[in-house]
């Protein structure tokens, strides 16, 4: 499916700072394509925090650079094959990385600003629980977070187009839940609605000796919309690192990414794979700043 691989291209997914075993995500980009699936990640909680130098707006271009089909002929994925156009192929969009100055739920009971603007699901969740619960995992606010919603709709309407991408919504209880409203002819030749929902479950980052922020996270994709909903699994594991010098046309800011598409429990051959990628894709991704004067025209 084009829809699935479109998917595995979001590197802007949420991730928070529990670390990795040192050096083993470096490890494993270098591994490519010797993969199998990590299984001591810990569990997704809380925004994402990125490096204060990858605040801004940004013209990213991606570009697929391998596919492997580790357990071909035996097992491939839909649309497999047909990914191979898109072989070397560079995709532009744009995304944005922005303060987080969301304060926590404490300092809102505490009388702070903006008081109003709680989720009322969160109160309800902490006066059950009786423990405190919070709206980020920090306090003060401040730190770099993407802005998902703007960065996952320019992505899938640069691949998909306008008219088949109708919004991409993140859950305002959770940042770790994404949906996209898609619109698509059904068989009846009428318009349907489709959605994809992306949920990422478990996440891990490290810093490396010469400069490199390197994520992983796992999420399961849930395609709604067919006669029944179609379900994997996905790690997209990504080193950013800042360049010295950017101008327009250099980048500021490259990153090599894998993304790994596992079976799920469903698929009738999910216990032949065991832990397994059944598909593995290698981008290197090019971010160039997008100036003042350039946003304005």
């Amino acid at each position: 499916m084009k829809l699935i691989w479109i998917f595995c291209l979001i590197f802007l997914s949420v991730f928070c700072v529990d670390e990795a075993n040192a050096g083993e995500l470096n490890q494993r980009l270098k591994n490519f394509p010797e993969w199998e699936k990590l299984t001591d990640l810990k569990p997704a909680v809380g925004d994402l925090i990125y490096p204060e130098w990858m605040k801004g707006e940004w013209e990213v271009k991606s570009t697929l650079i391998d596919l492997v089909a580790p357990l071909a002929p035996d097992i491939v994925t839909p649309g497999f094959e047909s990914n191979r156009q898109y072989l070397n192929q560079p995709v532009d969009f744009k995304v944005r990385f922005v303060e987080d100055l969301t304060p926590s739920l404490d300092l809102l009971r505490r009388g702070g600003k903006n008081q109003t603007q709680t989720p009322i699901s969160l109160i309800r969740k902490e006066e059950e629980n009786k423990t405190p619960l919070s709206l980020t995992r920090r306090g003060a606010g401040g730190e770099v977070i993407a802005d998902r919603a703007y960065n996952g709709l320019n992505l899938a309407r640069a691949i998909l187009g306008e008219k088949t991408v109708k919004a991409v919504k993140v859950d305002p209880d959770s940042p770790n839940r994404q949906i996209t409203f898609l619109r698509s002819e059904c068989t009846e030749r009428i318009i349907c609605d489709r959605q994809l929902v992306s949920i990422v479950k478990n996440r891990a980052t490290e810093d490396t000796s010469d400069g490199r922020f390197i994520a992983t996270e796992v999420f399961q994709q849930i395609f709604k919309g067919g006669t029944r909903p179609y379900i994997n699994s996905v790690e997209s594991t990504t080193a950013y690192k800042q360049l010295s010098t950017s101008s327009p046309s250099n980048p500021a800011i490259e990153g090599n990414q894998v993304t790994a598409v596992y079976l799920s429990y469903q698929d009738p051959n999910y216990f032949k794979a065991i832990n397994k990628p059944v598909a593995l894709y290698k981008y290197r991704l090019e971010f160039f700043p997008i100036i003042e004067a350039n946003r304005e025209q």
